[in-house]
Order: C-alpha cells, then sequence, then structure tokens
C-alpha cells in the first residue's frame, strides 16, 4: 500500500505549521523551499486543505496559511481523506459476491488501519 507523495507533502505542511507557527501565515514558497517541492504543485495541495477547513489562507503582503482554529482535532486520516479521497484501498473483482472472504479480510485491515491513523493527531506529534 503506498500513499502519493501530495499525501506525504500534505501531512508535512500541517506538521511545520503546528509546530513552527500555528497561528501566523506561512508563504507557499517558504513552504515549498521546506519540502524542496514546486510551490505549484504544493499549492494544489494547500487548496485542498483549505477546502476541508483544516488550514486558512490569509491574503496580501504578509498572507499565506495558517492552521484553523481546530487543528488539534485533525487526525492524520482527516488529512489522508482531504489528499486521496474517502474510497476503499481494496476493490474485490468478484463485485456481485457479497461474501467474498478475500473482501472481508481485506476491508477488516483497511478498517484497523483508518482507527490507528483516525486515533492520532497532528498535536500528538508535538508533543514528542
Amino acid at each position: 500500500m503506498k500513499y502519493s507523495k501530495a499525501t506525504n507533502y500534505a501531512l508535512h505542511t500541517m506538521l511545520f505549521l503546528a509546530k513552527e507557527t500555528p497561528d501566523k501565515p506561512v508563504g507557499v514558497q517558504q513552504l515549498a523551499e521546506m519540502q524542496n517541492v514546486s510551490p505549484t504543485y504544493l499549492s494544489k495541495i494547500l487548496t485542498k486543505l483549505v477546502k476541508e477547513g483544516m488550514i486558512n489562507s490569509v491574503s496580501g503582503a504578509n498572507g499565506g496559511y495558517t492552521l484553523s482554529h481546530n487543528w488539534h482535532d485533525i487526525s492524520f486520516l482527516d488529512i489522508i481523506h482531504a489528499i486521496e479521497g474517502k474510497s476503499s484501498l481494496f476493490e474485490c473483482c468478484l463485485y456481485n459476491d457479497p461474501n467474498c472472504a478475500i473482501k472481508e479480510v481485506m476491508l477488516s485491515a483497511e478498517e484497523k488501519l483508518e482507527n490507528e491513523l483516525r486515533s492520532r493527531k497532528i498535536s500528538d506529534i508535538l508533543k514528542k
């Protein structure tokens, strides 16, 4: 199983904003340089996080991105869903068999993974 690079950048961006400047806007250029990624590419990721209400976009000369007021409650799973969507990781090729044993195992494992990611918050990492 592999998440996209966009998810990696989103997670690292959220952690950087939480660690360094939870209330002060950080520009896309600084965020992009920190991760060695194109500002244009990172802007698309940031747009998704803004749309989901995880970060705020601040206009103007001193503008940039800040964490939303409820950032302490944002889980790894929330960020992953904002970037990857909410579809299942596993698609059974036997769509007409509701009792597929393989599908049952895979969905159970995915549920456990999601529960772990749901229980872990970006704010938890800051405590370490």
